[in-house]
């Protein structure tokens, strides 16, 4: 059997993005593996490389900045992980927050779903929403921008 080749540099690099997030757990994938990091109530564990086969998700055309850098709207909240956003704590319920609300920092502005954990995504900083710019049930990438709060 072949020595499978582990990237502990990425799991060291995903566990921080744990710590410094709050989140529960991060999955990334690449070339038909994946790695999982998971935080159950304690200390950060890494889960084995999976070998699995994912189809390619097709990315949304991104506006780009002069010197080839993604352009990003002032007071953008982007996605700290792939999942299914959700603008509502439970179907039914009003929304987490509406355009034109007034945020404060640390306030829960909606859910991003991934591998059944339902992770909030809180306000950066105080101010007043200024655009949604996802739908409810909409699936997500990392780094894509989900609302704008100014």
């Amino acid at each position: 059997m072949a020595k499978m080749n582990v990237d502990t540099a990425l799991i060291r690099e995903l566990a921080a993005l744990l710590d410094e997030t709050n989140l529960t757990e991060i999955e990334v994938s690449e070339e038909g593996r994946s790695i999982r990091v998971a935080r159950q109530g304690g200390p950060v564990v890494a889960a084995a490389p999976v070998i699995a086969a994912a189809p390619a998700a097709l990315a949304a055309p991104v506006a780009v900045a002069p010197g080839g850098a993604p352009a990003v709207e002032a007071g953008t909240v982007t996605s700290p992980m792939v999942g299914t956003v959700y603008l509502q704590p439970e179907p039914g319920a009003p929304p987490f927050v509406s355009v034109g609300d007034t945020v404060a920092k640390g306030q829960t502005l909606l859910i991003v779903e991934a591998m059944k954990t339902m992770n909030p995504i809180p306000a950066p900083h105080a101010g007043r929403v200024e655009k949604i710019l996802v739908a409810n049930g909409q699936p997500v990438e990392y780094g894509e921008a989900l609302l704008v709060v100014r």
